[in-house]
């Protein structure tokens, strides 16, 4: 009887709200948008957990996080507790926490969600992390005895973060090849500081070298080195090199300036401080006027971005309707309060431009939602004669991206499918060439920081098995 007494008094609390800037305020600066829980807010959260015997919430997560366990800590202030609880399972905690759709894994399956708003597993998450950088009580954890074995990783984006993590704690080296200048992927490049911010980013990175993994940036591995160059020195490698290749709308005009796809757009400004210049060298157009094609969680971030260097106007168009929007719902609620226009069922045919070659316009077309497609959402079908037009002196394009093929294509022995993708075991990570793993959405396409990691995760499992009976 006390313990029914106990669930009920929880789920009278309600989800407590994270304290945020104003939206008029935030859509002018690149300064995060939540501040995150105080510790008393973290404690009254953490109180509606239930702790149930069979928490459906582990399952809803990619990397198995012990959720009941952390929030228990966090409920009893254990915050470094809590924070190494959550570091045995999840080594970027606090990237997770901001970025990930907890509403579509965890707190999908959360059973106070029955009855009520789940529990805020990703702001308890992030509190416990943010606590325990800001209070320098980060801990190095104990690793297995040195193997002997070498690892390659290529790509710093979430998978090969996660993958580098749990190796080096196996007692294997590890050894990171970037890109670019800076690590994180598309942490670092493709999703905004107001999102996430930058020195959250390196901490995480930091932490990993504090661990013992060596990161080499400015290495573009299939050109500096190839893949069979890597294999001569170390015993296995893996691929986590994202889906990079911007993809475009394929419609008239779409070539006159001012049109950006959503990678340089937001490599321009996330990564190379574009919003900074001239204190940066690396200019960017600032439209008055914009249109963003798309409403992906990419979509939003050019949108707010846009906005923040200065538009007066930002327009979302997307040819399905809300429903079908695969954006989180924070950001596109975040985006509505900034006052980001959204123009739905509603598709580009093309774009409309000025002598100088400058883009003035887009020309669009209504489109009403048929049957449903092999995604599963409803196809979207152009109403004829629905033709109108909206004025833009820049643009956006978010429509998604295709596979990175600079590596890809110069590895012989690597299965790629149709699209470009590497061909690799979902539940492994192994690819058809001998002694290469991949993950993340070089194998599954565009998808999550948290399903990204989950693949770095299986295919570290995989790669320690093989390597242990190996030797």
């Amino acid at each position: 009887m006390a313990e029914e007494k106990e669930k009920k008094e929880k789920t009278k609390v309600p989800r407590q709200k994270m304290p945020e800037q104003d939206p008029k305020v935030r859509a002018r600066n690149f300064d995060e948008v939540p501040f995150g829980y105080t510790p008393a807010l973290a404690q009254l959260e953490a109180g509606r957990c239930l702790q149930c015997k069979k928490p459906k919430c582990i399952e809803g997560c990619p990397v198995e996080v012990e959720i009941p366990a952390f929030v228990k800590l966090i409920k009893e202030g254990d915050f470094a507790g809590a924070a190494r609880k959550l570091k045995e399972r999840n080594s970027l905690p606090a990237i997770c926490g901001r970025v990930c759709p907890q509403e579509d894994q965890c707190e999908k399956v959360c059973i106070v969600g029955k009855k009520d708003q789940p529990v805020a597993v990703g702001r308890l998450e992030r509190f416990a992390a943010d606590w325990e950088r800001t209070k320098g009580e980060v801990t190095i954890p104990e690793k297995a005895p040195a193997t002997g074995k070498k690892v390659a990783v290529v790509g710093s984006g979430p998978s090969g973060l996660t993958l580098a993590g749990d190796l080096i704690l196996k007692g294997h080296e590890v050894t990171i090849f970037e890109a670019l200048h800076k690590t994180g992927g598309v942490l670092i490049y493709g999703i905004p500081e107001f999102r996430l911010p930058k020195d959250i980013v390196q901490s995480e990175v930091n932490y990993l070298e504090r661990l013992g993994v060596k990161v080499e940036c400015n290495c573009v591995i299939g050109r500096i080195e190839t893949v069979d160059e890597l294999l001569k020195e170390y015993d296995a490698a893996f691929l986590g090199l994202g889906a990079g290749l911007p993809q475009f709308l394929n419609v008239p005009g779409e070539n006159y300036c001012g049109i950006y796809s959503a990678n340089e757009y937001l490599t321009r400004s996330n990564l190379m401080k574009a919003y900074l210049f001239p204190k940066y060298d690396t200019p960017i157009a600032r439209g008055k006027n914009v249109a963003v094609f798309g409403a992906g969680n990419v979509a939003m971030d050019s949108a707010r971005t846009a906005l923040r260097l200065g538009a007066d106007t930002v327009r979302i168009i997307y040819r399905r309707s809300r429903d079908e929007m695969p954006a989180r719902i924070e950001e596109v609620h975040h985006a509505e309060e900034e006052g980001v226009q959204f123009y739905l069922l509603t598709a580009p045919t093309k774009f409309l431009g000025d002598d100088n070659g400058w883009v003035t316009g887009v020309e669009c077309l209504r489109m009403e939602l048929g049957e449903p497609d092999e995604s599963g959402r409803r196809r979207p079908v152009p109403i004829k004669g629905s033709e109108f037009q909206l004025e833009c002196d820049m643009a956006v394009v978010a429509i998604g991206a295709g596979a990175n093929p600079l590596l890809p294509t110069q590895t012989p022995g690597l299965e790629l499918n149709k699209r470009g993708y590497i061909v690799a075991n979902l539940e492994t990570g192994k690819t058809t060439k001998p002694r290469v793993w991949a993950g993340g959405d070089i194998v599954t396409g565009s998808a999550t920081v948290i399903l990204a990691m989950g693949a770095g995760r299986k295919a570290a499992n995989s790669i320690h098995e093989y390597l242990v009976n190996k030797s």
